[in-house]
């Protein structure tokens, strides 16, 4: 079983189904295969259910969740990809970008496992995503997880705010 051996939480349980989206750049092929191995390992142990898009670069992966958060059902995300420093500094603005869209999606609400790799090479990315190995694809869908298992238990939907049925109700009966 593929699994991030350097983990010291237990993947959380869930009472009701967990539906989360990878959204992946494949540009580096055999790099993306190990993240996708690596997070549906994660899923599958924890009894989930995993979707994957993909998407041309890692820029484009915030708009991705984006747009499934407000027209899909996903109660969790997996941003995958990798970034390899070149000779110019659009990696610096790849990676800062990328991930600046991934916490603000996160400030609002949206529970995402950051597994966008930021390296120096591609013997970097490769140590990095190996499914078997360091697996921060997995990392990043146990991440989604907690979270999702954060939002679960600090939900509650029958929560009221503002007036009730029954505190508007003549004589203080309830409807």
């Amino acid at each position: 079983m593929a699994g991030p051996s350097h983990y010291s939480m237990p993947l959380p349980t869930f009472d009701a189904p967990v539906k989360l989206l990878a959204v992946a750049s494949p540009y580096y092929k055999d790099i993306y295969d190990q993240q996708i191995a690596g997070a549906r390992a994660i899923c599958d142990q924890a009894g989930v259910t995993l979707e994957v898009t993909d998407v041309p670069g890692a820029l484009e992966i915030p708009t991705a969740i984006g747009i499934a958060e407000r027209l899909s059902n996903f109660d969790g995300y997996v941003a995958l990809g990798c970034i390899i420093r070149g000779e110019t500094t659009h990696y610096d603005t790849v990676c800062n970008d990328s991930s600046r869209g991934l916490t603000l999606l996160g400030l609002q609400g949206l529970c995402i496992g950051n597994g966008i790799l930021t390296v120096e090479n591609y013997e970097q990315a490769a140590v990095r995503a190996q499914a078997d190995g360091q697996n921060k694809g997995g990392g990043a869908a146990a991440a989604a997880l907690h979270l999702i298992a954060l939002e679960r238990r600090w939900g509650n939907a029958g929560k009221s705010v503002g007036f009730t049925a029954g505190a508007l109700a003549k004589g203080g009966e309830t409807v």
